[in-house]
Order: C-alpha cells, then sequence, then structure tokens
C-alpha cells in the first residue's frame, strides 16, 4: 500500500508539470506573436524612417536618399520637365550669387552660368548650351521645324515664347512699361533700349571710330560703313545694301507700292521718313536751325547745305573742269554742261531737259497750273522766281545795281538791259 501510495503521488505530481508544460507553450507562442508584432510595428517604423529620412535630409546634397530622382531621369531636363509648376520652399542656394531653388536639380542647372560648363552641343555647327531644351530649340534652325504656330494669322515660330512675344501684336498686349514716360512695349528687351534714351547709356562703341550706339543691331550696320559689306542685295536689279530697312524701301521702286499717305492732302511716299518730311508742309515745322544765322530748314540735309554758305566748303568736284559745288546733285547738273545730257523729257511734247526741276516747271505750261501766290495781291505763277520778281513791285526792292552810274533795278533782266546804254 505504501508502494500504491508512492505511485499515486508521483502521477499526481506528473499530472501538474503536464498542465505547466502546455502551459509553457501557450506562453511561448503568445510570445512568439508578441515578438512578430513587434518586429512587423519596428519593421515599419524603419520604413517610415526611410521615407521621411528625404525630407529631413534634404538640406545635404551629398546624402544618398535625395539623389535616387536623379538616377532615374534620363537628363537634368527632364527631371526639371517633371517637376515644373511645384511649389515648396527653396532650400538649395547658390553659393556664386542670392539665387535659390527648389530642387538640386534646378541649382545645378543654373550653376552651369557660373561655370560656363555647356555639356549639350549641336551635331551640325558645334554650338553648345547649358541645358538641353535650349539645344532642342537650337536645332529646329537646322530643321526648319516651327512647331507653335499663332491661331490668328498662321505665322509660325520654332520657340514658344517667340510665339507670345507675336501674339501680343494681335491682343495689343504690351506688358513692359517705362517708369519715367510711361511708354510701353511688347518685349522686356525693347523697353532696355528705349529707357538708354532717358539714361543717355551708349554700351556699344565702335572699336574703329570710336562711334556710340544704345543697341548692338546699330552697331553693327554702322561697322558696315568700314567694312563695306552690303549682305543684302535685290533680286530684281541686283542693288546691294548695308541694311535690310534700306533694302525694303528700295524693292518699292520694283513694286511702284507707297504705303504712306498723308491724311491732309492724301499724297503717298514709298518711305515713313519721306511723309514726315512732307507733313512739315503742313504744319511749317522747321525742327533744323543753323546755330550761325539762324535760319531753320524742314530736313536736316538742307541744313547741312546751308551752313556749307558760313564754311564755304564745296566737297564735292567737276571730273571734267574741277570745278567745285556744295552739294552733289549740283556737281551731277553741272556735268551735264560738258556732256549734254538730257535725261528728263516732256511726254506731252517731247522737249528735254538737263534738269529734273526745269522739266516740274516746263509741265506746268501744259496743265496751266500755278501753285505760287501772292499774299499781298493774289497773283498766281507757275515759278517761284516769278513771285520773287513780283513781290518786288509791293516792296520796292531794287537788288540790282550798275557799277558805272549806280542807278538800280528790281531784275537782273533790266540790269543787262541798262548796261547796254553804257557799251553803245
Amino acid at each position: 500500500m505504501e508502494e500504491d501510495n508512492q505511485n499515486q503521488e508521483q502521477r499526481s505530481n506528473e499530472v501538474p508539470r503536464r498542465q505547466a508544460t502546455d502551459w509553457d507553450s501557450d506562453t511561448r507562442e503568445v510570445q512568439d506573436k508578441r515578438g512578430m508584432e513587434e518586429d512587423n510595428q519596428n519593421q515599419e517604423k524603419r520604413s517610415n524612417k526611410v521615407l521621411r529620412r528625404p525630407t529631413a535630409d534634404s538640406d545635404s546634397d551629398t546624402n544618398e536618399v535625395p539623389r535616387r530622382p536623379a538616377e532615374d531621369s534620363d537628363s537634368d531636363t527632364s527631371h526639371v520637365q517633371k517637376r515644373r509648376g511645384r511649389k515648396g520652399p527653396k532650400r538649395h542656394h547658390c553659393r556664386h550669387c542670392d539665387k535659390s531653388f527648389t530642387s538640386s536639380e534646378y541649382l545645378k542647372i543654373h550653376q552651369r552660368v557660373h561655370t560656363g560648363d555647356k555639356p549639350y552641343s549641336c551635331d551640325q555647327c558645334g554650338a553648345a548650351f547649358t541645358q538641353q531644351s535650349t539645344l532642342k530649340s537650337h536645332q529646329r534652325i537646322h530643321t526648319g521645324e516651327k512647331p507653335y504656330s499663332c491661331d490668328q494669322c498662321g505665322a509660325a515660330f520654332a520657340r514658344q515664347n517667340t510665339l507670345k512675344r507675336h501674339q501680343r501684336i494681335h491682343t495689343g498686349d504690351k506688358p513692359y512699361s517705362c517708369d519715367q514716360c510711361g511708354a510701353t512695349f511688347i518685349q522686356q528687351s525693347t523697353l532696355k533700349n528705349h529707357q538708354r534714351i532717358h539714361t543717355g547709356d551708349k554700351p556699344y562703341s565702335c572699336d574703329q571710330c570710336g562711334a556710340a550706339f544704345t543697341q548692338q543691331s546699330h552697331l553693327k550696320s554702322h561697322q558696315r560703313i568700314h567694312t563695306e559689306e552690303k549682305p543684302y542685295s535685290c533680286d530684281q536689279c541686283g542693288a546691294a545694301f548695308a541694311q535690310k530697312g534700306n533694302l525694303k524701301n528700295h524693292q518699292r521702286i520694283h513694286t511702284e507700292e507707297k504705303p504712306y499717305s498723308c491724311d491732309q492732302c492724301g499724297k503717298t511716299f514709298s518711305e515713313s521718313g519721306h511723309l514726315k518730311r512732307h507733313q512739315r508742309i503742313h504744319t511749317g515745322e522747321k525742327p533744323h536751325r543753323c546755330d550761325q544765322c539762324g535760319k531753320t530748314f524742314t530736313e536736316s540735309n538742307h541744313l547741312k547745305r546751308h551752313q556749307r554758305i558760313h564754311t564755304g566748303v564745296k566737297p564735292y568736284s567737276c571730273d571734267l573742269c574741277e570745278k567745285t559745288f556744295k552739294t552733289p546733285e549740283h556737281a551731277e547738273s553741272h556735268r551735264r554742261v560738258h556732256t549734254g545730257e538730257k535725261p528728263y523729257w516732256c511726254e506731252q511734247c517731247g522737249k528735254t531737259f538737263s534738269h529734273n526741276s526745269h522739266l516740274t516747271t516746263h509741265k506746268r505750261i501744259h496743265t496751266g497750273e500755278k501753285p505760287y501766290s501772292c499774299d499781298q495781291c493774289g497773283a498766281a505763277f507757275s515759278q517761284s522766281s516769278d513771285l520773287k520778281k513780283h513781290q518786288r513791285i509791293h516792296t520796292g526792292e531794287k537788288p540790282y545795281w550798275c557799277e558805272q552810274c549806280g542807278k538800280t533795278f528790281a531784275q537782273s533782266s533790266s540790269l543787262y538791259s541798262h548796261q547796254r546804254i553804257h557799251t553803245a
């Protein structure tokens, strides 16, 4: 019995151990599950830390995480295009200037301005550029591609910003204004050129004669005086010109186009400058003044010719008799004395003349036109010289006098008739 009791005690002792073993296993399972949950939570925390790392470490360009987007991009430009329009803090600062950028890619492209790095080059002409997009725009010069067209007039352009500037012609938009005079402009570059009128700044100077200009294009045109280059030629007669505007004006000789008309008398002109000079007939404006005698003129070349009266300069000479003249027109007219040339002829009677002004005066015989009238009595004349002679009747002026007897006359023809008395 004692043995039975001992065996029973052993069995009773074994049962609690079994229960303890089952409990231990349950506990381990729970612990294992908790351990797995903690691992998952730690993994999530680590993954969250990785996701947050670019924001925390974005101040440093050397961190590996911010460089990942650049590895997926084919070029700096394509990546910039993907991110274009995104707003954010400008945490990337240029060490050369005060500019800041939202991404390191923007900063890299900008820094090429300072370093002079131009990694994109044209395979046709070798021109190099800081951005791939600028290279693409340049290549359209060679291909002739103009993908941007105006929906109003159909004009096509190689660059989108050029189209935008063009569209302002239709809309009338002039977003750039001068803060001194209020003049408005379509382009910012045109405003800058205009502002030099107020400042007097002429940053472009000729290295041969020192002449200074407000615009680089004006300097280039000027330099052709020294080089004698005439890159613009007429396809009808071959005449060559140094400036494109002069060619356009010349071509109107062939087309007989006169796009500029006077709003007062309707007369038309091929050049705007000719219209401006003509309008001074109606306004009476004479903006060019001689600083020696005060006489005023409608045109600057008339003033220059007049000033030769004071200086005595006669820069134009006849190659046949070496006689000198103040104007090239006078020299050319004089030369016809030697050649007998009369290039101007009347279409009605066939009479020829050596001077165009003589032909114009002659035509009034056929038309009966008398454009010169006396403001005192209303008498009209076909020539201005006849009006001047007539006005001496009212003024009593007698500018011609005889050297032998001192008698004076109103007309030179009267003096010649009088001088025959002394020679007879």
